[in-house]
Parts: C-alpha cells; structure tokens; sequence
C-alpha cells in the first residue's frame, strides 16, 4: 500500500495546487472521488490490470466518469493512465483529503471512551482539542466497553490515552518488574 501512496503523492500534489490555484477545492475532491470508486470497482480494476494500450485505457477510463470530470480532471486521467498509475487513484482521493484538511487546518480526531460521550463532553473536549492542536476538530466517537472508564484519543501521529486499562497494563507491568 505504501507503493501506492509513493504513486499517488504527485498526483494528489499537483491536482491540490491546480485545484487551490483555481480555487476549485471541492469540485476537484469530488471528481478525485468519484474516479478513485471507479478504479475501485472490480470490474475496471481488472481493466487496469490488464495489458491495453495507456490511451485506450484512458479513453474508457474518462467515459466512465462521464459528466463527473471536468476538461482538467479528464486531463489527471490521461496522464496517469499514460504512466500506467490509475490504481493508485484511492490512494491519490487520500492524499488530496490530507492536503486539504492541513490547507483547512482541520484534523479527524478518533475519540474511543468506555460509554457514550454527551453532548457537552464532545463539545468540552472540541475545545480543548482547537486549542491545544491549533486546528478545527472533527470528532469520531467510538464506544468500547473494555477500556473500563476514560478515553483514548488518537489525532494524526498525536495519541492521548487516558484510559483506565492502560493505567492497570503499566500498573501491572511496575508490578512485575
């Protein structure tokens, strides 16, 4: 997968500043999306295995996508097909969504607590969140029982885990050392 990623780096790099240039950022998420659903159905995936020609796999390719790609995005296609690169298409929609919430300044946070969090604790923690990540949050809540009580929040490479599980495990392991 990270092959993949390597591929796409470029791609999702150089439609991200065609797209911030043109300040057509979620036109361009859109057509990136739909076309990474098109190489990631079963049937155009092994279309994109198979030995065609670069130009005809970039001709079906773009009548695939139909009305959704604009005369730039058809222009992405042609080139990555021409490079042999439409696989990497989802791996592309991912980097562009990356570069677009670092260009926004938002992050995903994953929040996993021991019961379900209300209203005013997501609210309280979005807060403290902007302020210590100096970014708009965006929140994911899961719920898993065996954590016993707090919370584990994951944003990037950032990991908080204030969980009563992990406090036992180092417990535990002063413990028997």
């Amino acid at each position: 997968m990270s092959e993949l990623t390597n591929l796409a780096r470029p791609y999702a790099k150089a439609a991200f500043d065609f797209a911030v240039e043109h300040k057509a950022m979620d036109k361009w998420q859109q057509m990136i999306a739909f076309a990474a659903a098109v190489a990631d159905n079963e049937q155009v995936n092994d279309l994109l295995s198979s030995a065609t020609a670069s130009d005809k796999l970039a001709e079906v390719f773009v009548h695939l996508c139909a009305d959704e790609l604009d005369e730039h995005g058809q222009n992405l296609i042609k080139v990555m097909a021409e490079n042999r690169r439409l696989k990497a298409l989802p791996a592309v929609l991912d980097k562009f969504n990356e570069l677009k919430s670092e260009y926004d300044k938002e992050v995903d946070v994953d929040i996993t607590s021991a019961s379900e969090l209300s209203q005013e604790q997501q609210s309280s923690l979005v807060a403290s969140l902007e302020k210590r990540l100096a970014r708009k949050v965006k929140l994911n809540c899961n719920v898993d029982p065996d954590l016993v009580a707090g919370v584990v929040i994951k944003a990037g490479d950032t990991v908080i885990d204030g969980s009563v599980r992990s406090h036992l495990n180092r417990l535990s392991d002063a413990l028997q050392a």
